[in-house]
């Protein structure tokens, strides 16, 4: 009976959650409902399951890690305020224009320079569909090409560090599989760190920007007409070649310095993903606060350089205070630190009243605050979820049914990958995260699969769930920004390429996993 209540409560939250209903109260109403059926049959004791359920709450409200992602939402929410887009867009589209296919490709650099520094898909897609899209079809571009280079191209904040689908993602599969090795009587379990993610995803990542521009360019060779060369207009005439570039300059190096400072300090082993993230926040604060006045902008350039100097400092120093013995060369670096950080309060405060004054900040703290709410109550719902579906002995279930795959551990991985898949075309990523990968992750990591990998594996799996209609948010994304001779075919036959070149990447990763291990084997040791 018990196995049946799982399969009818898992059916039940997919049919429930097509509806529309919220995902939260959906996850949390559907466990409560048949965890009380199966208190009616004697297969669920709600004492022992329901008790588990305040130290749940309390460790996701507790998890240091987890405070990454309203820092990183808030870094992506007030880059992309600050116009850092737009100037992107214009001066790539510059510089990349007169090419044939040009156009495609500066959207794919734009798109992973913005994963890398902002990681929201709804602001990028909408962004470059308001700039690109318009140029595009005006300078003859094929609609269905130009719509699905823009969906796929903002689809890469989803796998491209910092993302907020692999810190989610980086904490459920940390805890499943320390949980799975304590189950095999490893009471000193390893660890699997949001860092290791982030180091395992960025060749991957990089790698799916390559296969994109090479779609790009093998499609202007096959056929010329569906991506054509920009012919040079005024302001082109008017600028010469160091000028465009200069002007690239400008656009390119302040997201590049956010990014280096903040996945460098993560990978040179300085900061956790939550200080990077909390370093982001300030960096992007700082970004928009220059480009509102970049005339007086000494400041805010002196507050960035102590933001490097201190993250160097901490990297290379002993700055703690509470040593009863400080020897004086840390306490002359202990003094730097001190007038280093008042020169980056000093600029933060510029940049906070700036973004202030041009009502810039309470739309970026709304914008922060419905994101946060929303991934943290649906993780509150998903935890009852998988309280219940534990509780009335679907993991069992599941392990049964995956190791009687045939193929054995390649089997259940791909079994495990077509059900996410077909899932993403009805759900989104924070129900497959929350709900699936608890269930599945720890049946896999039995059969010995390396969670790094599993963990990259999945996320490109779910990057997919963006692209494919009839409910990838991309595609509704662009379409509220599309001009009305857009058809929504158009649109949905132009993703569908970029689909297939994402299968192609899942493919190429599962077959070599060192695509996803190597990098952080190298930097984490």
């Amino acid at each position: 009976m018990a196995e049946i209540l799982d399969l009818l409560m898992f059916i039940t939250v997919c049919a429930v959650l097509l509806s529309g209903f919220p995902v939260a109260f959906t996850l949390a109403g559907t466990a409560l409902i048949f965890g009380m059926l199966g208190f009616a049959f004697g297969v669920f004791e709600p004492n022992t399951f329901f008790g588990a359920m305040p130290q749940r709450i309390f460790g996701v409200m507790t998890n240091e890690v987890l405070i990454a992602v309203p820092l990183f939402v808030f870094m992506g929410v007030m880059l992309e305020r600050s116009k850092v887009a737009e100037e992107l867009l214009e001066n790539m589209g510059r510089l990349f224009g007169t090419l044939r296919g040009g156009l495609g490709i500066s959207v794919s650099v734009v798109g992973m320079l913005l994963a890398a520094s902002t990681g929201i898909v709804g602001a990028t897609v909408v962004t470059m569909g308001l700039l690109s899209l318009p140029t595009m079809l005006r300078n003859g571009y094929d609609p269905k090409l130009a719509c699905g280079s823009i969906c796929a191209a903002g689809t890469l904040g989803q796998i491209i560090p910092p993302s907020i689908v692999l810190v989610l993602l980086g904490d459920v599969i940390s805890n499943a599989y320390q949980q799975t090795q304590l189950s095999m009587g490893n009471f000193s379990p390893e660890t699997v760190s949001v860092g290791d993610l982030f180091a395992g995803a960025l060749l991957p990542g990089l790698m799916l920007v390559g296969l994109y521009i090479s779609y790009q360019f093998v499609k202007a060779l096959i056929d010329p007409e569906s991506s054509p060369a920009l012919p040079y207009d005024e302001r082109r005439r008017d600028m010469s070649q160091g000028q465009i570039l200069a002007r690239v300059l400008h656009a390119l190096l302040p997201p590049v310095i956010l990014i280096i400072a903040v996945l460098g300090s993560i990978l040179a082993g300085i900061a956790s993903p939550t200080e990077a993230a909390g370093v982001g926040a300030v960096g992007a604060l700082m970004l928009a606060g220059l480009r509102l006045d970049e005339k007086r902008g000494l400041a805010i350039y002196l507050s960035g350089a102590c933001l490097i100097a201190l993250l160097v400092l901490t990297g290379y120093a002993d700055l703690r205070v509470t040593r009863q013995v400080i020897p004086t060369q840390d306490l002359v670096l202990i003094g730097l630190a001190v007038l280093l950080t008042l020169g980056l309060a000093y600029g933060v405060v510029v940049s906070l009243l700036r973004v202030l004054r041009n009502g810039v900040l309470r739309d970026v703290m709304r914008g922060t605050t419905q994101v946060s709410a929303m991934v943290f109550v649906i993780l509150i719902g998903a935890a009852l979820f998988s309280l219940v579906f534990r509780g009335l002995g679907g993991e069992e279930m599941v392990h049964e049914f995956l190791t009687g795959m045939p193929g054995g551990v390649w089997g259940a991985i791909a079994t495990v990958m077509v059900v996410m898949f077909i899932m993403g075309f009805f759900l989104d990523f924070i129900e497959i995260t929350f709900v699936v990968v608890p269930i599945v992750a720890p049946v896999l990591f039995i059969f010995g699969v390396d969670p790094v990998w599993l963990g990259v594996l999945i996320a490109v799996n779910l990057q997919t769930s963006f692209l494919t209609p009839p409910f990838g948010f991309a595609l509704f994304y662009l379409r509220g920004v599309a001009p009305p001779e857009i058809q929504t075919m158009e649109i949905y036959r132009g993703v569908i390429p970029f689909v297939m070149i994402q299968i192609v990447a899942l493919f190429i990763l599962a077959s070599f996993p060192g695509l996803a291990t190597w990098f952080p084997s190298v930097v984490f040791g």
